[in-house]
């Protein structure tokens, strides 16, 4: 794991190209370097900050350059053995032990074809001497980031956005559809980029320039394909727990120890119980939290299950109480995050990263991405549910229920109530149309209330950003679970959890590893109905019958935790003055971009327990603290 920065026939300084890759040092402490081109037509800077975790000796530092060919190379190779012996046999050679080495040379033999052979996460940008093109690639799914510009007949990339600032001027102009989708979903989605001259790779692709300046994007995978084949008659369990099992040992490839993250809840004790039948040495890390906060949030007890399976197979458990000082941990991370995320999850990933960190722990194992897969999220229930809802009698749905529901308080003085708040959020989306519920049920707003926020010249970019959504809901499989899987993997995934997983880990010099989001899983889920997914109320039913031979069935049909940060408690108390100085009163507001009586509105419904507005409340707040970085 590593950070990765460069420039192809941009004009750009000796001290822009050290800022750019000093923006990225914490991706990687172990090693630096660069290499570099200059000819006619031909002026070449890639940069290197290395995170050792696979051969740790010298020779495979970055840029990686062997006959003709320079390679700088973030993320893991978990084949790399398996593609070697393939290579060797070809009759290519090596001279260290890396998969650096190996995804050099599969380049070389295969060019492009080399990428749909790779299991693992990987951004890379790769410069040929001979034919002066210069390459990026990025993973299937978008677990590792590539940010790029094309500028002056050139380009310029790196692993966070931060490494494109010193190129890309002073003060880069913002695009506004970015900001609004950061407002709508609380992150800004692969298809958009905060900054208007720059870029996302997207997952799944390469993108080829050449020294005349042309250049070329392509998919070796798509999802639209990939994911969308017709489901098996029957579910075959046992291959489920094969594909699963061989992924899980698969990601434990590393010359360092590997620890997991250990929530108490299925998808991580499944991984880190199956992790440990192929390390015996493994440990794990969970995160707890006050008792006072933990009332007034009304969260589940996790930690008590991740005690209990720790202590049944032997694995040592590092518990991380979460009580940061948020008030000056928020700028930090909205920094780190490089893109305005709203989600407070982030600074959970964080905080226990860098408590492994500073245990000397460089990998981690994380259950991201079963839910998404599995049909595991409340969402994808309550839209299940929300077809049947939409059978009812209108004049029972809006004149009974509804009104009956939005008069409930949300929260007390010191507890708040759970159920009720869901059920605020249930009858918000539930009477609409399917894709439309579904998008709902996610995100902050609904149209005609984000209208009521926005400046109106702002309107067209919702409008925009909900026909994408539609776009993408319509691609999936037929099946209504199905459909939502496809969604979440194609936008959810990579442009939240897998982007604030990535910032918030590597801002601490630690990798993530995600054996669920593995293109053998990823295909094997999406090859299982829906109705083996969530079976009446039953969520994730398929991945709790494959989890039954390895985990207590208290563990596997607990109910569903979260991993969620203490938001209500951090908005209503450690961030008050916070909010009214930045949110009622902040620059995004006085700009009119945000209309002040609605801005007024959220904070003060949200206060009372009229509603529960955190969420809104807090990505208000990122994304102000966000902007007022911008012109610092």
């Amino acid at each position: 794991m590593c950070g990765i920065a460069g420039v192809y026939n941009v004009p750009a300084t000796a001290g822009q190209l050290a800022a750019m890759s000093q923006a990225i040092a914490h991706r990687g402490p172990d090693a630096e370097g660069s290499w570099s081109l200059d000819e006619d037509r031909r002026h070449v800077w890639l940069g290197h900050r290395r995170l050792s975790i696979i051969d740790l000796s010298e020779a495979a530092n970055q840029p990686f350059v062997k006959d003709g060919l320079a390679l700088v190379f973030n993320g893991e190779i978990y084949n790399y053995q398996a593609l070697r012996r393939e290579l060797v046999a070809l009759g290519s050679g090596f001279r260290t032990s890396s998969d650096t080495e190996v995804l050099l040379e599969a380049w070389r033999r295969w060019g492009p074809g080399c990428l749909d052979r790779i299991r693992g996460m990987f951004a890379f940008a790769l410069y040929d001497e001979r034919t002066g093109t210069l390459t990026l690639a990025r993973d299937h799914f978008g677990i590792k980031p590539l940010f790029y510009a094309l500028r002056d007949g050139g380009i310029a990339f790196g692993s966070e956005l931060k490494a494109l600032r010193p190129v890309l001027g002073e003060r880069p102009e913002i695009d506004p559809c970015a900001l609004v989708a950061s407002l709508l979903y609380y992150w800004v989605p692969e298809d958009h980029c905060v900054y208007r001259d720059a870029a996302k790779l997207p997952p799944g692709s390469w993108l080829e320039v050449t020294q005349d300046g042309s250049h070329r994007l392509r998919r070796y995978w798509d999802p639209r394909t990939a994911l969308t084949a017709p489901p098996e008659r029957e579910v075959d369990v046992h291959a489920l727990r094969t594909v699963l099992e061989e992924s899980v040992a698969a990601h434990l490839v590393a010359d360092v120890p590997i620890s997991t993250f250990l929530s108490g809840g299925l998808d991580s004790s499944l991984l880190t119980v199956l992790a440990a039948r192929h390390n015996h040495d493994i440990d794990s890390y969970t995160i707890s939290f006050r008792a006072e906060d933990q009332r007034f949030e009304a969260m589940p007890d996790d930690l008590a299950y991740a005690r209990r399976l720790a202590g049944r197979h032997g694995i040592r458990l590092h518990e991380v109480e979460l009580a940061p000082d948020v008030a000056d941990l928020l700028p930090r991370m909205v920094h780190t995050l490089d893109e305005p995320i709203g989600d407070a999850a982030a600074i959970n990933a964080f905080l226990i990263c860098q408590a492994a960190r500073e245990a000397g722990v460089k990998v981690l194992l994380s259950g991201m991405g079963a839910d998404e897969l599995f049909g595991g999220y409340r969402k994808h229930y309550a839209n299940l549910l929300a077809a049947r809802y939409r059978r009812l009698p209108g004049l029972l749905r809006g004149g009974l229920i509804e009104p009956a529901v939005r008069r409930l308080p949300v929260a007390s003085r010191r507890r708040g109530y759970r159920s009720v708040r869901w059920a605020k959020r249930f009858v918000a989306f539930a009477g609409l149309p399917e894709e439309a519920a579904f998008r709902r049920s996610y995100t902050h707003y609904d149209v005609d209330e984000f209208h009521e926020l926005l400046d109106p010249e702002l309107w067209p970019h919702v409008d925009q950003l909900v026909a994408e959504h539609a776009a993408v809901y319509a691609e999936g499989p037929d099946d209504q679970v199905n459909r939502m899987c496809y969604t979440d993997t194609r936008m959810f995934l990579p442009g939240l959890n897998l982007a604030y997983t990535d910032r918030a880990s590597m801002a601490v010099s630690t990798e993530v590893r995600v054996p669920y989001v593995d293109k053998d899983v990823v295909a094997a889920a999406f090859a299982i109905p829906g109705t083996a997914k969530i079976v009446r109320t039953e969520r994730k039913a398929i991945l709790k019958q494959a989890a039954e031979p390895w985990l207590p069935r208290e563990i596997v049909y607990r109910p569903k935790g979260l991993f969620s940060a203490l938001l209500r408690a951090w908005i209503r108390r450690d961030l008050q003055d916070m909010v009214e100085d930045l949110v009622a009163g902040g620059n995004l507001v006085t700009s009119g971009m945000l209309d002040k009586a609605a801005v007024r509105t959220l904070i003060d419904d949200d206060r009372s327990g009229v509603a529960d507005r955190s969420k809104e409340i807090w990505q208000l707040l990122t994304l102000e603290l966000w902007h007022r970085q911008q012109s610092q």
